[in-house]
């Protein structure tokens, strides 16, 4: 598996980017404030992250997904440690990075890769998005915000 920043020629993976955010609006604006870094195995994109800049020595990590028939495998461990590699070579500081409250894979990734909980964002999913969104039998309502020390 190769990992790598999208070329300007690149076509944005969509559909991907899709699996992790559910508004395509939200999702173009941000990858277009932000990095696309994509991962391939055999000439086909199985992950995709997200590096956003927020504020000076801070980076936000957003969108990390895995195409599903290769989940299981530990690809999105290796896509967060990518973007942790990432961060550092550019010089941020700290990395943060959020997830649903339903999201119950993904908080448990996350601190497997050293991010803590530092805060919710109460009603985050039902303020920004237009419409509900299940997970895990769970209705995804607040964003669990995570960081860490690079």
């Amino acid at each position: 598996m190769d990992i790598r920043k999208i070329n300007k020629d690149d076509t944005l993976p969509m559909k991907l980017l899709l699996l992790a955010d559910p508004s395509k609006d939200i999702v173009e604006e941000y990858v277009n404030r932000g990095e696309c870094f994509i991962a391939e195995f055999e000439q086909k994109i199985i992950g995709v992250y997200v590096l956003l800049p927020t504020r000076p020595e801070t980076v936000e990590l957003v969108n990390v997904a895995v195409v599903e028939e290769q989940h299981g495998r530990g690809i999105g461990k290796q896509l967060v440690m990518d973007a942790i590699k990432v961060a550092k070579t550019k010089g941020y500081k700290t990395m943060e990075t959020g997830t649903g409250n339903s999201s119950i894979g993904q908080l448990a990734l996350y601190q497997k890769c050293g991010f803590r909980i530092i805060g919710v964002d109460i009603d985050f999913f039902v303020k920004h998005y237009p419409e509900e969104i299940f997970e895990n039998g769970i209705q995804c309502r607040d964003m669990v915000r995570l960081s860490q020390d690079l």
